[in-house]
Order: C-alpha cells, then sequence, then structure tokens
C-alpha cells in the first residue's frame, strides 16, 4: 500500500522563519465553532448559491482544531462587492471580527509593489528591464553577476538573490531599518543562480523595491504607495505597519490559544500591508478597468497588461511551465480557472500569524479575496471553489471542471539505467528527500526531518504518462527531470479544490563531494549556535525562545554540512559553506550562507543578517 505525505502545494509564501514554527498554529475552536458573521452585502440573486456554498466551506474551515479564529471575505462581480463578510472573532471572546477588521495581508502586497514600479515606469522614472544598480548606487554581491540584475527579475522571482533576510522580519513593535539592511547584508553574499536562468520564491527582491522606490522618488516606500495607490483608489482601511494599530481595529493573532497583539511586517513591500477585503475590492476594480478608478487613471493599460503577462518564456531552467510568475502575481493563469477556460491572475500570502489569497478574473470582471488570522485552512481551495461556482453562475462557464487526476494510468517498464541515475539524495531549502527503488522496481521516497528520514512514499510504480503513481489516485504521482546539469524530483497533486493538477520541483539531485569536510568544519559540527542580534520585540522569541541552531552532516552525503537539521552546504573555505541547490517555484527558497567571524578571540556564525554566538 503506497503512503504519501500530505500535499506540498498550499503553502504560506512569507515564511521568513521556520514554517515548522508558523504552521504551529493553535486556534481558539470553541469560539470559532459560533461563527459570528457580519457586514454581509449580498445583492444580486443569481450569486446567492454561490454565497451559501462559501459560507458553508468557511463554516467547516472554522469547525476544525487549529483553525483561525477569524476570517474575512469579498467577492466582485461586474464592479460591484456582491458579498462580504467576516466570520469569528477580531478579539477572540471579546470583539466580533467585522467587514472593517484590518488583516495582515502578507506577501499579496507584492502586487502593490510590483504596481508602484510599473506607475514609476509610466513616470518615465525608472524601466522595468534596466539594471537593478543603476537605482542603488550602494548595491553590491559577491557574484559579479549582481549587475545583471533588472527590475522585471527583482518582481518576477528571477533574480538569483538568495531568498529571505530573517531578521526582525516579524515583530511586536514597528522595527524600521529592515530594507536597508537587507540591502547590505546581500553585500558579502552570493546570487544562487545566474539572473534570469529560472524562477524560484524571493522576499528579497521585493524588499530591494523599497530601495528603488526611495531612491527614484525620494519618499519612503510607504509613503508612495500610500500617495500613489491607496489614497487614489479610496483604500482607507489599508496601511503598513508603521505605529500601533487601536486594538480593536484588527483580527488579532493567536498563538497556543492566546491572543496576541499587533504583528509587524518590517517587509513592506515584500507582505506588510494591512487592509480589508472590501478595500483590496477597489484594487480588483482598478485592475479590471485597466488601470482607471472611478474616472481616474492610476496606471497605464499597458502596465497592468505586462503585470498580468506571464514572466516565464526565457527561462533556461523551468520543469514546472503551470508556475506562469507574472510581475507580483504567483500566477497569471491560475491553474483551476485555466482548467475551466479562464484567465485568473493569482497572489497568495502569508505571515506568522495570518494567510490570504486574492484572485482577479479580468475579462469576467470578478474578484475575490480571503483572508484569517491564521494557517489552519486552505485558502486556495476555498476561493477556487467559490469563483468557479460564481463563473458558472453568472454563465460565463458551461458547468464546473470535473475532479482532475482521477484514473491512473497503467504500467509500463521501467529502465533499470533511469533507476540507477535518479537513486540518491535531494536537497531543498529545509529537508534533504531520498531516492530509492525495491526489487520490485516501484519508487519509495524519504524525507529528512526531525533528525530522521521519514516515509514520504512508497510502492508508486512508473506509468504510461511517465508519472510514478501509487494505487490510489488522490496520492498524488511524482517523476523525475532532467536539465542539462540539474535532476530535480517533482511532485504532482491536485491543485486547491481539485479542478486542475500543478507539479512542483521538491528536490534537487546532489552528488558526494570527491573533497571530506574540512577539519575547521568538522570542529563546528554538533556545536550549538544561539542567535544574539534578534530585536527582543521579534516574534521569533514567541515561536522559539530557545533560537539554537547546529550544524550537523548527513551520512548519506559525504562532504557536506546540514544546517538547521534541512538545509544542505558545500564547505567553500574554512570560514564559508555556501549555497547547493537551484530549484525552481519554492523548494529552493530561503538559502543560507555560512560564514565564520572571530570577535574578541570567539568564534562567531553570520547568516544573511543574523549573528549566532557558539554555545560553550
Amino acid at each position: 500500500m503506497p503512503k504519501t505525505a500530505a500535499p506540498l502545494l498550499d503553502l504560506p509564501t512569507l515564511p521568513g522563519i521556520s514554517r515548522r514554527g508558523i504552521l504551529h498554529q493553535a486556534g481558539l475552536t470553541a469560539l470559532a465553532l459560533t461563527l459570528p458573521r457580519t457586514g454581509r452585502a449580498t445583492s444580486r440573486d443569481s450569486v446567492d448559491p454561490t454565497v451559501q456554498w462559501g459560507r458553508e466551506a468557511i463554516r467547516q474551515a472554522m469547525a476544525r482544531p487549529g483553525a483561525p479564529a477569524a476570517m474575512s471575505v469579498a467577492l466582485l462581480q461586474d464592479g460591484e462587492t456582491v458579498w462580504r463578510e467576516a466570520f469569528g472573532w477580531a478579539v477572540p471572546g471579546r470583539l466580533k471580527a467585522g467587514a472593517d477588521t484590518r488583516f495582515n495581508i502578507g506577501s499579496v502586497s507584492k502586487v502593490l509593489a510590483a504596481l508602484a514600479t510599473v506607475i514609476l515606469q509610466d513616470r518615465g522614472q525608472l524601466r522595468l528591464d534596466a539594471p537593478a544598480f543603476r537605482y542603488l548606487p550602494g548595491f553590491t554581491m559577491l557574484s559579479p553577476e549582481y549587475r545583471q540584475i533588472t527590475l522585471r527579475h527583482l518582481l518576477s522571482h528571477s533574480s538569483g538573490l538568495p531568498g529571505t533576510n530573517g531578521r526582525n522580519l516579524f515583530a511586536f513593535a514597528p522595527l524600521a531599518g529592515y530594507a536597508a539592511d537587507t540591502e547590505a547584508e546581500l553585500a558579502d553574499t552570493h546570487l544562487k543562480h545566474v539572473p534570469g536562468e529560472l524562477a524560484v520564491y524571493c522576499n528579497d527582491g521585493f524588499t530591494l523595491i523599497e530601495q528603488v522606490v526611495l531612491s527614484v522618488t525620494g519618499k519612503p516606500y510607504a509613503a508612495f504607495v500610500q500617495e500613489a495607490i491607496l489614497e487614489p483608489l479610496g483604500m482607507r482601511s489599508s496601511g503598513f505597519n508603521l505605529a500601533p494599530f487601536p486594538a480593536e481595529s484588527y483580527a488579532h493573532p493567536l498563538w497556543d490559544g492566546k491572543a496576541l497583539g499587533q504583528e509587524f511586517v518590517s517587509a513592506y513591500a515584500t507582505g506588510g500591508l494591512a487592509t480589508t477585503p472590501e478595500d483590496m475590492m477597489r484594487l480588483a476594480r482598478m485592475f479590471i478597468a485597466g488601470g482607471v478608478f472611478e474616472g481616474r487613471r492610476i496606471v497605464s493599460e499597458a502596465g497592468v497588461a505586462e503585470m498580468g503577462r506571464s514572466q516565464t518564456g526565457n527561462l533556461k531552467i523551468n520543469p514546472c511551465p503551470e508556475w506562469n510568475w507574472g510581475l507580483g502575481w504567483d500566477f497569471t493563469a491560475q491553474p483551476g480557472l485555466a482548467a475551466a477556460g479562464v484567465q485568473c491572475w493569482q497572489k497568495n500570502g502569508g505571515t506568522a500569524f495570518y494567510s490570504t489569497d486574492f484572485y482577479v478574473v479580468p475579462k469576467a470582471r470578478m474578484a475575490f479575496l480571503i483572508t484569517a488570522s491564521g494557517h489552519g485552512y486552505r485558502p486556495a481551495a476555498i476561493a477556487e471553489g467559490l469563483l468557479l461556482r460564481a463563473l458558472h453562475a453568472a454563465r460565463a462557464i458551461p458547468a464546473l471542471p470535473k475532479p482532475a487526476g482521477t484514473q491512473i494510468p497503467p504500467e509500463v517498464a521501467v529502465d533499470a539505467s533511469l533507476m540507477r541515475e535518479a537513486a540518491g539524495i535531494y536537497g531543498n531549502y529545509e529537508g534533504a528527500y531520498k531516492v530509492a527503488f525495491g526489487p520490485d522496481l516501484s519508487l519509495a521516497i524519504h524525507r529528512w526531518q526531525a533528525g530522521k528520514w521519514q516515509l514520504v512514499a512508497q510502492g508508486m510504480r512508473l506509468r504510461s504518462d511517465g508519472w510514478w503513481w501509487g494505487d490510489k489516485a488522490d496520492e498524488g504521482s511524482f517523476r523525475f527531470d532532467m536539465t542539462p546539469g540539474h535532476r530535480y524530483l517533482i511532485q504532482r497533486m491536485a491543485w486547491a479544490s481539485g479542478a486542475s493538477l500543478a507539479s512542483m520541483p521538491i528536490g534537487q539531485q546532489l552528488q558526494p563531494l570527491d573533497t571530506p569536510i574540512p577539519a575547521a568544519w568538522q570542529a563546528r559540527v554538533g556545536v550549538q549556535w544561539t542567535l544574539e542580534n534578534e530585536s527582543p520585540e521579534s516574534v521569533i522569541w514567541v515561536l522559539d525562545p530557545a533560537q539554537r541552531y547546529v550544524i550537523g552532516t548527513l551520512a548519506e552525503l559525504p562532504g557536506y554540512l546540514m544546517w538547521r537539521d534541512g538545509q544542505l552546504l558545500k564547505p567553500l573555505s574554512d570560514t564559508r559553506a555556501g549555497m547547493t541547490v537551484r530549484v525552481p517555484v519554492n523548494n529552493g527558497r530561503d538559502l543560507d550562507e555560512l560564514v565564520i567571524e572571530t570577535r574578541d578571540g570567539k568564534e562567531t556564525l553570520r547568516v544573511g543578517g543574523w549573528r549566532l554566538a557558539r554555545k560553550a
């Protein structure tokens, strides 16, 4: 009987700290079960069945253990908000969430960063295809190819920057200077790939956009967005976490069943906007109208079109082309709606305590946003399912798509040489995979987690479609992709509501190194390192008060170091260890370099902006 892991395709997009901690969300289930509702504005009978489906989907999601305490939604159709509603508690047990309750929308903020950049191009103040260093004279990196990074690369996740500056990213007080610190920290870092070679989710690219906006306008990023976007659109409930909000105005985050204070996101362009679903429908109306809002042009029609155009056509490594990144958008053709023949721009977002999904369907003149004060639900499944029903109710599609991937293809013979070549260790940013083939020619996959190998899949057999399946269709499938010099393990699962399949590389094959780990690094294996330069206000201290890290090794892959029990690095010298993988989409994000420095005769470890002390 094959066994597989849970789907890996529905992920929050701003985990600057460990996803293992962020995904441990403790909800107040007893309170969520009451599902108080406010702010309903359904105005068209034709969408009532859709709304009822959405309410029931949310009720079921909030009834599960670990569910968010609050959710809020808005649905736009033909320029009118036909449904807006809030569920649950803004302050658990004391204040119900309302339609005007603010939520942090995380990486959905990236859409505004791209919009701000396109507006500045309209004004002649910058060019998307100009090198970033032209606008950032102090920007530099150890890899000389950094001079090839364009603003387009930054906005489409193809810059080659390592990933995310985790230092002081999420906090319980406003912490200034994050973008400048990120630019300075990159000066002593390598690129993980040549700009434009592949696209892998990268927060730091959008953080550099903050610096670009400041450079060309003389205004801080948040002030420019307020002036150029939020105010013209009348988004009066939207803004960045620059100062404390009134306690009753936002959905409070939860941790271990307790309501916490305001979460401040230091990376404004990357994920710092707080807003309401109704405000985001104003943004959607502007996109649908080709850059015009209530008779006022905000951005050129060409600029809106460019944001919604796939930026992946010229990538050299692109084993999963269904990931059609736009400028700021995760998808320019969201898979579930594309299965119904409808184009949809989509962006999801997550912070330490919130998760959001935002959809704009330009030709059908629809949009939807769902947001929550937690991660214990699947926003993509609700959003996609609701929009498909809204499209069907509006007769924009003849029928709902049938569930995808329900039929398992027949088995085919296996090439023994393929098995020999594909077996081995595959690395990514947070946990290696081990691929092995049994005497019966079946595939087994294990993942390194919590210090041991844990089963992901077994009994998988090669089928006529080129994928390895088990005997249950809903368990997904795997294949191997060989791009010259890069072999990837790829997982395919039903996407969101199940209307389509989507795949993602989950690891890149690594070969044992010919040279052993240098003695200087061997002496550091097993040593604990403690974080010493994170702000006391950082969210990190709530998620994991100890903040201790260990450099390890992996017996099956000689020559590599293992950082934080997951990421495999290559020693570059006695004092530096570097990145090893180029994994597109999401599993090659947030890579680290380790740099040993000596302070007062003692070794310290620098990882990006973090500094760690060696525990005695």
